[in-house]
């Protein structure tokens, strides 16, 4: 990454993941043929994609973000002839396990070494109270052998922590169970799940913290069109924030009320963002970003927005570090379990570029205001975090080198292309 540039024009961001990821599974179960516009052409929701075709979906695409599933209904799906892989996509294996344990054939879950890591039982434990079995390794872990055939049984489960791939998987296990499965959170979470299955038909009653659903029932198709992802945009909300000189206009950004910790945070640090056109796509909120450069000051970001805001952290302790002042994180010791461990593999990449970061077991204390000097950082093939050092580079008085990238395209293909269109310099080199 060449130093310096500054953010101008409109763009729109790829589409949303956890959406990407639920329109494929609802779509293959719904009766009727469901259209997707604006789905992410991800290795993670490709993922989940390849694993519904290998299950008898005839799916077409996609195709410029354009995804044709003829659905099979919700008791359609055949049993694949391979173990499923779904590369490095906790997503597509913690909901697909509530969702094909509950079927009547056996099938092997597993993911590549970063997956393979990430805590499984969190929702094996819930799914064998409902009566499914489930095999993990002694660590918990992937693969994951779903034994078919048994019958979910409806269940109250109280989440220990606050995860959305726990609720979903739960709620779609009950799709099948006879009786009421109701999930209570203890913070809110994503809700995708819930307004989705709502889209295709489906009934889910919210109060507060708890969502149920009452299995037994039928999907039916529907026209899908996919905001972009706020995960995706938060990387040019801070770029054009931090980049002096900056006016950006992301579209049709996805600003479901559980995903918008990161605009809060960034306007609470002094963030100059505009909320433009809202409307709604298919059950959620869409609007029209407007971001341009502030001076960023540090604080104390407050807990409850921490689940809003999970997957954007990385990019956020880049905020921090070109903000005045001290910013403090607590209550997040989730990150330490994503693709990396988001917490240490920062605060490690932060100090190569000449920022004071203290990594906390739930968190980090980043001294911001100091030059970025550049250097070199090891994003442990995780994406978003190659992404925010991207990021970094807007204010570096030295180029970034920034190992290990292939995964960007997990989340965010063309990122490099779309980048260098709207003012930065970043050079791939294999």
């Amino acid at each position: 990454m060449s130093p310096g540039g500054q953010l101008n024009g409109t763009i729109r961001v790829p589409g949303d993941k956890s959406m990407s990821h639920r329109s494929i599974m609802l779509g293959a179960l719904a009766d009727g043929v469901t259209r997707v516009h604006g789905f992410l052409e991800g290795e993670d929701s490709l993922a989940t994609l390849q694993a519904f075709r290998a299950m008898g979906v005839q799916i077409e695409g996609p195709e410029s973000g354009e995804v044709t599933i003829h659905g099979v209904g919700i008791d359609g799906l055949k049993a694949p002839s391979v173990s499923l892989d779904l590369g490095n996509s906790g997503t597509s294996m913690r909901l697909l396990s509530g969702l094909l344990g509950a079927q009547n054939f056996d099938v092997t879950l597993v993911g590549d070494e970063s997956l393979s890591s990430r805590p499984m039982r969190r929702v094996t434990e819930p799914l064998a109270a409902m009566g499914l079995t489930v095999e993990t390794t002694e660590s918990g872990t992937a693969p994951l052998k779903l034994n078919g055939g048994q019958k979910p049984q409806a269940i109250n489960y109280d989440m220990p922590m606050a995860s959305a791939q726990v609720k979903s998987c739960l709620l779609l296990a009950g799709l099948y169970a006879d009786g009421e499965t109701c999930v209570t959170e203890p913070a809110p979470t994503r809700d995708h799940t819930e307004r989705m299955l709502r889209g295709f038909g489906y009934d889910v009653r919210s109060e507060s913290n708890r969502m149920c659903l009452t299995g037994g029932g039928r999907l039916t198709a529907v026209d899908l069109d996919v905001p972009a992802d706020i995960s995706s945009a938060a990387f040019f909300l801070v770029g054009a924030s931090i980049a002096s000189g900056s006016d950006l206009t992301l579209e049709h950004v996805g600003i479901n009320p559980t995903r918008i910790g990161v605009i809060n945070i960034l306007r609470q640090m002094g963030a100059n963002i505009e909320v433009l056109n809202e409307r709604d796509a298919g059950g959620e909120p869409v609007a029209d970003l407007r971001v341009r450069s502030a001076q960023l000051k540090g604080i104390e970001i407050p807990e409850e927005q921490v689940p809003l805001a999970i997957d954007e952290f990385p990019v956020l302790f880049v905020a921090a570090a070109c903000a005045e002042g001290e910013t403090r994180l607590t209550g997040a010791e989730e990150l330490r379990v994503k693709e990396s461990d988001r917490i240490q593999v920062m605060a490690d990449g932060l100090q190569a570029i000449g920022i004071d970061a203290e990594p906390t077991p739930d968190g980090m204390v980043i001294q911001g205001g100091a030059e970025i000097t550049g250097g070199k950082v090891d994003s442990h093939g995780d994406h978003r975090i190659a992404m925010a050092f991207a990021i970094a580079s807007l204010r570096s008085s030295g180029s970034i080198e920034i190992d290990d990238c292939a995964n960007v395209n997990t989340s965010f293909p063309g990122f490099g292309d779309l980048v260098n269109s709207i003012g930065m310099s970043l050079e791939e080199v294999s």
